[in-house]
């Protein structure tokens, strides 16, 4: 079942992207690799990977509060709308 991502999720894995994507930049300016297509997409990556590993930590903190309706609540909320209509 696919579930939504926080909001402190969303906020804290967006900073820390833009954070790695910095910081990458800036260490491979240093190691005197030339800008091209290569090195963005590695920037690309390695910031996405930091970015999803930030989000799963906040998630594993914040409890990941995540609600499934199993098919006996379903059946019930169904059979009580149906009811409602008859009225």
């Amino acid at each position: 079942m696919l579930t939504l991502p926080s909001i402190w999720n969303i906020l804290i894995s967006s900073i820390v992207f833009f954070i790695a994507v910095w910081y990458l930049r800036r260490y491979l300016d240093e190691q005197g690799l030339p800008q091209g297509v290569t090195r963005s997409l590695l920037v690309f990556m390695l910031a996405s990977l930091a970015s999803c590993g930030a989000g799963t930590v906040v998630d594993k903190i914040e409890g990941n509060k995540t609600t499934q309706t199993t098919p006996t609540e379903l059946k019930k909320l169904l059979n009580a709308a149906k009811q409602g209509d008859h009225e």
